[in-house]
């Protein structure tokens, strides 16, 4: 098991093995995703999110914006 030890800057090392596992270098951006109250996993982010582009289709009409405000109070007023 590998471990590392958190600075009084709140930063830590990724140990060797776990870099090597991952495919991460210098520079390579991690997410903690939380599993589980109190654990995480740390996914290397290998995509942009510019790669998201074009994705979702065009709505074929276009929502007034006081259509998408009613959809966001309705939803926040019920989200509770």
């Amino acid at each position: 098991m590998a471990t590392a030890t958190v600075t009084s800057k709140g930063q830590i090392t990724i140990p060797s093995a776990v870099r090597t596992a991952l495919g991460l270098e210098s520079g390579s951006r991690v997410e903690f995703v939380q599993n589980v109250q109190g654990q995480f996993s740390i996914v290397p982010v290998t995509s942009s999110v510019l790669e998201l582009r074009g994705m979702l289709k065009k709505p074929k009409k276009a929502v007034p914006i006081e259509a998408m405000n009613r959809a966001i109070a309705l939803r926040g007023a019920t989200a509770k």
